[in-house]
């Protein structure tokens, strides 16, 4: 990026039915994320910066990816993530979906697509839980308790920065948002490459451990 060595990890989506079959419609499973991990501390070994893209409903739920540890790749990655001694620039691009979203998202910046979505879980699984909707009648309300938009997420300092988006999203000018996803790389690493190390851990330490915070009236 601008002649700096980086490390880009994303998830991968189809264009087509027959893609979306072979990405597992942007599921990652097990390996994926174990291969991700393996990426991230190479990037570490050779300090580089790490630069994630988030788009997917969540992790793999099939049998081999229950088989082959899906919930133990997902803490790992993100307990490797929280101590990695390099920047990470993490953005959202279309759907941030629970831990299969969470597993590559813990970094020192998070940008999100104007709208994208991110959530702990998907508004049908949701409505599920909490109000045992299976006819999916509460979605909607579900999406709205949940928060999941760039402005509310901002607004609750979930996430750091909205990139905007044309009007009618991204696909109507996909060139406009690559020039504004540029940007808030440029501008990031221009703050956080020169961090050393033991504030760079600490900025992102503070950074989720204020999340969530109250106070008693």
């Amino acid at each position: 990026f601008n002649n700096m060595p980086v490390t880009i990890i994303g998830h991968q989506k189809g264009r087509s039915i027959d893609e979306n079959l072979k990405c597992q419609f942007g599921m990652a499973s097990p390996e994926g994320y174990r291969k991700g991990m393996r990426l991230m501390k190479q990037a570490e070994k050779f300090h580089r910066p790490i630069i994630t893209f988030i788009d997917t409903p969540g992790a793999y739920p099939g049998i081999s990816s229950e088989e082959n540890g899906i919930g133990e790749a997902i803490g790992q990655s993100l307990m490797m993530m929280s101590d990695l001694k390099v920047p990470i620039i993490v953005i959202i691009t279309g759907e941030g979906g629970s831990g299969g979203a969470l597993a590559l998202s813990i970094g020192d910046h998070l940008a999100m697509l104007e709208n994208a979505v991110y959530s702990v879980l998907s508004p049908e699984g949701f409505a599920s839980i909490l109000w045992k909707d299976v006819k999916g009648e509460r979605i909607e309300e579900a999406c709205e308790v949940m928060k999941m938009t760039a402005e509310d997420l901002y607004h609750y300092g979930i996430i750091d920065e909205i990139i905007k988006e044309p009007l009618g999203g991204m696909t109507t000018n996909p060139a406009i948002v690559y020039r504004n996803i540029r940007k808030v790389i440029r501008e990031q690493l221009d703050i956080l490459v020169p961090m050393d190390v033991k504030t760079l851990i600490r900025k992102r330490y503070n950074r989720y451990r204020k999340i969530g915070e109250w106070k008693n009236g």
